[in-house]
């Protein structure tokens, strides 16, 4: 004698029961028989992963410290010549060598101190030059990220062209934050490891951007 079987029961016909983890698009956690689905921006490209973006901020670096030089190096000589100049005016001994009286510290630690100041303040320059005038606000990427396949769209209209605004916001929290807040950098480049949905850095999320990747 058969017997009636009890009828096939999907507990996720209706969709999972309250509490029960979800995946992406609404599926149970446990539907997942695959790699995880790439993150998207709103655009649908892909966005950028860790990798591809340190190695496009280690570009950068490089390009703008090979900039810096063509200033530093010549401010650094014009301080030792200024201060090779000062030491050969100083009264000696002609017998001994021995100064005759006490140099005025002035005489070398300012120029050291004023030609600190130009070094700084011409470098603020540069990298306000490179990372908001040069490349992003024009191309809407620096020569690292170009280099690797990266853009940056906008969160608010990713048909909108990368504005010299947008580009500031960026240099503001990544650069010049960083210059007076310890340890920021670390904590601005790494937080895109945990943000979701679009693995954003504090700097991208001040100026509402994504960075993805783009064929090549």
């Amino acid at each position: 004698m058969s017997y009636p079987q009890p009828p096939q029961h999907n507990p996720y016909a209706q969709g999972p029961p309250p509490g029960y983890p979800q995946g992406a698009y609404g599926v149970p956690a446990q539907a997942y028989y695959g790699p995880a689905p790439v993150p998207l921006a709103p655009t649908g490209q892909p966005l950028a992963g860790f990798g591809a973006r340190l190695g496009a901020y280690l570009i950068d670096a490089i390009v703008f410290v090979a900039l810096s030089m063509l200033v530093i190096v010549p401010a650094i000589i014009a301080m030792i010549a200024w201060i090779g100049t000062q030491a050969s005016q100083l009264e000696t001994d002609p017998v001994t060598g021995e100064l005759l009286g006490e140099p005025d510290p002035a005489l070398f630690v300012g120029p050291i101190i004023l030609g600190y100041v130009a070094i700084f303040a011409v470098m603020f320059g540069l990298s306000y030059v490179y990372y908001v005038e040069l490349f992003p606000s024009r191309r809407g990427v620096t020569l690292g990220k170009r280099a690797l396949g990266l853009m940056l769209i906008r969160l608010d209209d990713p048909s909108a062209p990368i504005t010299r605004g947008v580009a500031a916001k960026r240099w503001l929290m990544q650069y010049v934050v960083a210059m007076f807040v310890p340890f920021f950098s670390w904590i601005d480049g790494l937080w895109q490891l945990w943000d979701k949905p679009f693995q954003q850095c504090l700097h991208d999320k001040v100026a509402q951007t994504v960075v993805v990747k783009v064929n090549r």
